[in-house]
């Protein structure tokens, strides 16, 4: 396992002399590149001819500046994924109320697995394109590109599997024969979606590791509308029902995935990156198995902690009232932490990954501090906003008093949860950047399955605080897991992360030695 260097002594001697790292020269005022990272940060912050406030004025300016270019058309691409999926449940809704459940059931609930198992093996492609592209061993990130596609289309094999059969599996999770068979005639129609997910996640991240982003929106706006007028046509007028509609949301992310790929054939700015398909994708595989898994499995136990307390809020004496209040509090908090603050963990990951492959420590570290206190700000400015909503924000969800009542009750523990997801994506963009998965996975482990969930079913069931008391013990793993998480960030010595970096590029340009350590 890769643990991160915070685990040692910060004034520990370099494996490598500090002489060895660049030089820095005098601070310039130009912004030369055009995603920031080719050392002009680390000259703005090692210039001592300038006083302190200054270089930390200049320093915020230039991060602030590459945070906007970067995100806000992540954050359009997000969107119109969202609303691309969204469209198709809209669609299904038309048909009657069976359609719709069936639709809601595919989508939020086999599709959603697919999708976080997906984006998570494909973070693998960020931590090493991301210090490839820093260290400028630009032909190296095409490999890892292909390398990620092979290995998450035989991923996408398996999950086929669990497609083909989602009508027992269903069944087996108690529900009715009716939905479950609708839902698997939608599922059918998404499984050209799976390998369309193999070949974009990764795509999306050598691209985002570039600081390429504004394409993608652009591709991602015009499918959209490729999408809205080709289900209108297959499920209104052709008569295809769930399956058409599926199938269409299908094409309509390979019509993506073929976009940006011929983006990166044609375009200059992938010149150097892309040199063509290779036979070193298959090479290295069960290494780079080890890292991908590794993403997955930290993405995907967070994902996973939110979708067991609802489990057990069905297990309560008033199960219903319970799942009313909680589901309208995981829609506002997954809505945040996945649709908006998921995005500074790519932006994190890539600015931490880019500096330390271009041997930048103070920029990567204060690229983390920025980055933290911006998504902080954020997420207090948006507690205070629910909490002085507390009373009226569930009547957006339904008219029930008791429900509104009960959402109320817990408006406090949201408020804090929102604040605490606006610190725990910076971290978890860190541990992509620097390559810590595997720390990460056993961090999450402990805290929130040794910890949050023993403790919510303790205190929910036991000390009959019902819904309120699984999310206090939920709530209680996610702060133990933050609190280690931050120790160990801003415990690092990036000197040492950035010898890390290099020893694993230089490691996966020839493929000798294993990428993580046993």
């Amino acid at each position: 396992m890769d643990s991160p260097s915070a685990k040692k002594e910060v004034n520990e001697p370099l494996a490598v002399p500090e002489e060895s790292l660049p030089q820095q020269p005098s601070f310039s005022r130009s912004f030369s590149s055009r995603h920031g990272s080719s050392g002009e940060l680390e000259q703005i912050l090692t210039d001592i001819s300038l006083p302190y406030s200054k270089r930390v004025g200049a320093a915020t300016w230039l991060e602030l500046k590459l945070l906007f270019n970067l995100a806000a058309p992540a954050v359009i691409v997000y969107l119109l994924n969202y609303v691309m999926s969204m469209s198709t449940q809209i669609f299904c809704g038309h048909l009657g109320n069976l359609e719709l459940a069936a639709s809601s059931l595919g989508n939020n609930g086999i599709q959603i697995f697919a999708y976080g198992l997906m984006l998570g093996m494909g973070s693998a492609v960020e931590t090493l394109c991301g210090q490839a592209y820093g260290a400028k061993k630009y032909h190296m990130l095409g490999i890892y590109l292909q390398r990620s596609t092979v290995l998450l289309s035989l991923a996408g094999v398996l999950l086929t599997i669990i497609y083909v059969f989602a009508e027992p599996i269903l069944l087996m999770l108690g529900e009715s024969p009716e939905i479950a068979s609708a839902a698997a005639l939608f599922v059918y129609g998404l499984i050209p979606q799976i390998f369309g997910y193999a070949v974009n996640f990764p795509i999306q991240k050598y691209l985002q590791a570039q600081s390429i982003v504004a394409p993608s929106s652009y591709i991602s706006c015009a499918t959209l509308v490729f999408h809205l007028v080709f289900s209108w046509v297959a499920v209104q007028k052709l008569g295809m029902g769930l399956f058409g509609a599926a199938l269409v949301l299908s094409l309509s992310w390979w019509v993506i995935v073929i976009a940006q790929f011929i983006y990166i054939v044609k375009s200059e700015r992938c010149k150097q990156t892309w040199g063509g398909f290779s036979f070193e994708a298959f090479s290295g595989l069960p290494e780079f198995f080890k890292l991908s898994a590794a993403s997955a499995v930290m993405l995907c136990l967070e994902t996973w902690y939110f979708q067991i307390l609802v489990l057990l809020a069905g297990l309560l004496p008033q199960p219903e009232l319970a799942l009313d209040s909680l589901s309208i509090w995981l829609v506002i908090l997954s809505s945040l932490q996945f649709k908006i603050l998921i995005l500074i963990v790519c932006y994190c990951s890539v600015r931490v990954s880019n500096e330390l492959g271009a041997r930048n420590p103070k920029s990567a570290s204060f690229s983390v501090v920025v980055v933290t206190v911006i998504s902080f700000i954020i997420s207090v400015i948006v507690a205070v906003v629910i909490l002085l909503l507390r009373d009226v924000i569930s009547y957006a969800f339904t008219e029930g008093e008791e429900v509104a009542a009960a959402v109320s009750d817990l408006c406090p523990l949201l408020a804090l949860s929102i604040v605490l997801n606006g610190i725990q994506p910076v971290l978890s963009g860190v541990a992509v950047g620097c390559g810590w998965q595997t720390f990460v996975a056993y961090v999450n482990v402990g805290c929130y399955y040794g910890i949050g969930i023993p403790l919510g079913a303790v205190m929910g069931f036991y000390f009959k605080f019902n819904a309120k008391g699984i999310w206090l013990g939920m709530l209680g793993g996610t702060v133990l897991q933050t609190l280690i998480l931050m120790w160990v960030t801003f415990r690092t010595d990036w000197n040492k992360e950035v010898v890390e970096a290099e020893r694993r590029l230089n490691q996966w340009e020839d493929v000798k030695e294993p990428l993580l350590k046993n």
